[in-house]
């Protein structure tokens, strides 16, 4: 089984994921999704791929998701938020 993680050193939750994966000899492909962002596309097939929905992906703490207000839902427009502000945990 091949396995990609979209990995922030930085996040608690991120490195212990990948401990577990690596934990019964499992090799990711790690890509840390702050210095490689993911295309418009791509992130469309992995929330699809997930069942999730753009909002539900979405780390909140720490990030100016909040202030977003509940106009910014899903889809189209908060996709592009994603890639207009500099999301860091």
């Amino acid at each position: 089984m091949s396995i990609t993680i979209y990995h922030n050193p930085k996040c608690g939750t991120a490195r212990n994921t990948l401990a577990m994966i690596r934990q019964p000899g499992e090799e990711p492909v790690v890509i840390e999704y702050l210095k490689t962002p993911p295309a418009a596309a791509m992130r469309k097939a992995l929330f699809e791929g997930a069942g999730f929905t753009v909002r539900d992906a979405l780390r909140q703490k720490g990030t100016p998701m909040t202030s977003w207000g509940s106009g910014a839902r899903n889809g189209p427009t908060v996709s592009c938020s994603i890639s207009s502000k500099n999301i860091r945990s």
